[in-house]
């Protein structure tokens, strides 16, 4: 990973981890793609490895990236789709050229074309998107808790109970938070 840019928040479920390459999206937005090259970074970290990204491709990610999570978001609270969401997503669902191929350990993995373009990439995760806001796959999309966050996941647990999109970030720091508010009341009714 180039160093000066945030972490990557890699989940299990691609559409959702693509999505979370805009954090904090109701608070201090950070932006984890906000250059072509960081793009590449994420592609290759998620099995998407491509040669090179354009400013104009890295435009059209983020354009896919907000129809995701508008679409998610949708569904996750059970209003209709919104229909521009939509048709980013099924046009760069229709531009990608890939291949699922199995792996000698019996893993699925993506091979883009000859080409390796950005376009090939996004339309896996625009395949990925469209499998979960459809239900075609076991889980539920569900919102993060987290006020400044409320980012759209995927959510596979037993139990299909998960509050935060990442127990790691916006789970921890809500259970901080709680912890220090109360003690700063146990502190002030000590008094």
């Amino acid at each position: 990973m180039r160093a000066g840019f945030p972490d990557f928040r890699l989940g299990n479920v691609l559409a959702t981890s693509f999505t979370g390459t805009l954090s904090e999206r109701h608070g201090n937005a950070v932006e984890r793609i906000p250059t072509p090259h960081r793009l590449i970074d994420w592609l290759s970290a998620n099995g998407l490895a491509v040669d090179a990204c354009t400013p104009a491709q890295l435009e059209l990610a983020r354009a896919l990236r907000e129809s995701i999570h508008a679409a998610a978001t949708a569904a996750a609270i059970h209003d209709p789709l919104p229909a521009p969401a939509v048709q980013v997503i099924n046009d760069c669902s229709i531009q990608g050229r890939a291949a699922a191929i199995l792996t000698p350990e019996g893993n699925r993995r993506w091979r883009l074309s000859s080409a390796s373009c950005v376009e090939d990439a996004l339309g896996v995760i625009a395949a990925d998107a469209i499998s979960i806001i459809a239900g075609e796959r076991d889980g539920r999309l569900a919102l993060c808790a987290s006020p400044t966050c409320q980012a759209a996941f995927f959510d596979t647990s037993q139990s299909r109970t998960r509050k935060w999109c990442d127990m790691n970030t916006c789970g921890n720091r809500q259970k901080k938070a709680r912890f220090n508010a109360n003690q700063r009341k146990n502190f002030h009714s000590a008094k």
